[in-house]
């Protein structure tokens, strides 16, 4: 998995990873969803991985995820940041997975 981020989302992020001790995780929300195919993608800032977790490739920032979820992604993704409507979006060639990405602190 690759991630490549945007400059707008770049410059969002850049402020919450400031300080060096903390890290972007993949989410996978399927709480509430009824079915594992229906969760909700969120990028959670994190101090440390868990020990599951695989780290992905990045530009600029790597990204930590569960490999359980992997399948739900396709082989690169791309994180932007719309100023307009003040929310992330993640998406990737073929599809958008939201328009209204999440950051869970």
């Amino acid at each position: 998995m690759h991630f490549t981020f945007t400059d707008t989302a770049v410059e969002q992020l850049s402020a919450m990873l400031k300080d060096g001790n903390r890290s972007l995780r993949l989410k996978y929300d399927t709480e509430g969803c009824g079915c594992v195919v229906s969760g909700v993608p969120a990028l959670e800032l994190i101090q440390s991985p868990d020990d599951d977790d695989k780290q992905a490739e990045g530009s600029p920032y790597a990204v930590w995820y569960e490999p359980r979820f992997a399948v739900f992604f396709e082989p690169r993704l791309r994180i932007d940041y719309n100023a307009e409507r003040y929310s992330f979006s993640l998406k990737s060639d073929n599809q958008i997975y939201t328009n209204n990405l999440r950051i869970v602190k």
